[in-house]
């Protein structure tokens, strides 16, 4: 099986959607508790909200196959935090966004199976990434990674109350140039349809820290969504008048991004 798949555009705009994946290998998922087999923290229909914009933009896209509860791509592959002194998943996560054991007592995978998943899954995504951006950066002078990702409206665990609608992050600014940030933050306070933050909980995970480079012409930036704005957060079902709502303001983001 591919363990991603890269669409080639030709803008200079890369999305890549780390957590869209939800295929759990069938011994890794026998091992799993049955409510975790579903893999309800995936960043569900990202990929299908996301596409119809990339091809309008003729931006390339990067998506996993496999779930985050097989490797986490949007984690460092030593493992070390993210959010330190928060609570958090990890980089092969043992307990799911509601804090319950994903594992079936005694089935959590060692040392060596992590490494093992991290090069069979982690490394591949990366290095095609990795040669992305060169390759978008040789042909422009230039390019955006866009990390695309969804959650849950309320996550006790991870944040206190609902979310706002969209949370922008670059890294407190670091992932990008001030004049791209303050372009997208102006798009989000033109509208009003939608609660908007930048770098509030989520100011951006691995991908759009460990990539960034704005001095070099590579600039990240990550939007993390609250899913009940385009599905039902329940039963993971796509809402198309929802999310054909939404999608304009992503675009409008988006072309800010290759202007």
């Amino acid at each position: 099986m591919d363990t991603y798949t890269l669409h080639r555009g030709s803008a200079p705009l890369l999305i890549s959607l780390p957590h869209d994946g939800s295929f759990i290998p069938e011994p890794i998922a026998a091992r799993l508790h049955p409510h975790a087999r579903r893999a309800p923290d995936t960043d569900w229909h990202v990929g299908r909200l996301y596409q119809p914009l990339a091809e309008l933009l003729g931006a390339s896209v990067i998506r996993p196959q496999a779930s985050r509860y097989v490797v986490d791509l949007n984690r460092p592959a030593d493992g070390h935090a993210l959010y330190p002194g928060q609570r958090e998943t990890g980089l092969v996560s043992t307990i799911g966004f509601d804090g319950e054991p994903l594992y079936l007592d005694g089935q959590e995978p060692d040392a060596a199976e992590v490494q093992q998943r991290v090069n069979d899954y982690w490394r591949p995504y990366h290095q095609a990434l990795a040669q992305e951006i060169a390759r978008l950066l040789a042909a422009h002078g230039r390019v955006v990674v866009w990390e695309g990702h969804s959650i849950r409206s309320r996550v006790p665990m991870l944040f206190e109350g609902r979310l706002p609608d969209l949370n922008l992050g670059t890294a407190d600014g670091a992932s990008c140039t001030p004049a791209l940030q303050a372009q997208l933050a102006a798009c989000l306070k033109a509208q009003s349809d939608y609660a908007c933050v930048v770098n509030g909980r989520f100011k951006g995970g691995y991908i759009t820290r460990h990539y960034a480079r704005p001095e070099q012409g590579v600039q990240t930036v990550q939007l993390e969504l609250a899913q009940l704005n385009y599905m039902d957060e329940e039963s993971f079902a796509y809402d198309e008048a929802k999310a054909a709502r939404l999608q304009p303001l992503i675009l409008s983001l988006l072309r800010l991004c290759v202007a």
